[in-house]
């Protein structure tokens, strides 16, 4: 088993969490997102839904191999709520989430420390709450082949439990193939090695 090619992320969104400090209410959520393009309706729907809210601070991570990520105080002090909240994405080691915290003042002021302490304190409940599962890094390749070879090549993929993402048999069969990124050079070779079969890396 190879470690270098799995990662962690949340499997649904997450219940919603309500941790209370000094009559500010803050609702914690971890979403799982596939792109940036994700976040903006999730944000907005929040919006909606706590409409008297004051804040809604968040934080991502994308990507399995190497990381981007964004945090956002939406008006709260600098620093006190969108990276606190980032450091609990770092800290439950996942990626390719979304946790938004909002929050819904109480009267009282938290001063900076209240704030990182109780944005820090929903992030980490919303991903307590979350089912965090495992997922492994994928490459995909291209194949290309004539029917005569059309045997070898499922006996091969069949063997080595390969997954066939979609396929189109014509004139030329080709088939779009996924598999564990520790198994993609041996994959390669094995395909590479047989005759009138060409293979491609998809990126």
């Amino acid at each position: 088993m190879n470690e270098e090619d799995i990662y962690k992320t949340v499997r649904d969104p997450s219940a919603e969490i309500l941790f209370k400090e000094r009559k500010s209410k803050f609702f914690g959520y971890a979403f799982p997102i596939s792109s940036e393009d994700d976040v903006k309706p999730i944000i907005e729907s929040l919006r909606k839904k706590h409409h008297t809210a004051n804040h809604v601070c968040y934080a991502w991570q994308l990507g399995e191999k190497t990381h981007s990520y964004r945090a956002n105080d939406d008006g709260e002090p600098n620093n006190s709520a969108g990276m606190p909240i980032y450091g609990q994405i770092q800290s439950f080691d996942v990626t390719n989430v979304l946790i938004a915290v909002v929050r819904i003042f109480g009267g009282t002021k938290l001063g900076v420390g209240g704030l990182i302490q109780a944005y820090r304190t929903a992030a980490q409940m919303a991903l307590d709450s979350a089912i965090i599962i495992e997922k492994t890094i994928e490459s995909h390749f291209q194949l290309h082949f004539g029917y005569p070879e059309m045997d070898k090549v499922m006996r091969s993929i069949k063997q080595k439990g390969i997954t066939i993402v979609s396929q189109k048999m014509e004139l030329k069969c080709s088939l779009l193939i996924s598999v564990r990124e520790s198994e993609a050079a041996q994959t390669k070779q094995l395909f590479e090695e047989m005759q009138h079969v060409a293979i491609k890396t998809k990126g």
